[in-house]
């Protein structure tokens, strides 16, 4: 299987079938940082990033939103001063897809570029 930061989002419809518990764990695994959460009975991936000042922090804020944008699929954003937590799940599905873990990766390697 490839890494997950190689992948492309594919397009998810509604009605989908969410991530399996064994695939979550599996996709874990190549991404350590993360944390699954259960927001109102919805499974999403969540991660917090440091960073030394306000700029640095939106500059990432901005640049997850331009690959957010290549792949058709948004997080969650709340940036601070030095840090930035961003969420991501499929909204069609009201849960965890590939496709989270694809951008979940896609932004720490955006995160290790910096």
């Amino acid at each position: 299987m490839r890494e997950l930061g190689e992948m492309r989002c594919e397009v998810c419809r509604s009605g989908a079938p969410s991530a399996s518990s064994e695939a979550i764990r599996q996709w874990l695994t190549e991404i350590p940082n993360w944390t699954v959460v259960d927001c109102d009975g919805t499974k999403q991936l969540t991660r917090e990033y440091r960073f030394d000042n306000f700029v640095d922090a939106l500059r990432f804020t901005n640049l997850v939103g331009k690959i957010a944008e290549m792949e058709d699929h948004h997080p969650s954003l709340l940036t601070e001063w030095g840090k930035v937590r961003l969420t991501w799940w499929t909204h069609k599905i009201k849960g965890l897809h590939q496709n989270d873990f694809v951008m979940a990766a896609k932004s720490d390697q955006l995160y290790l570029s910096l």
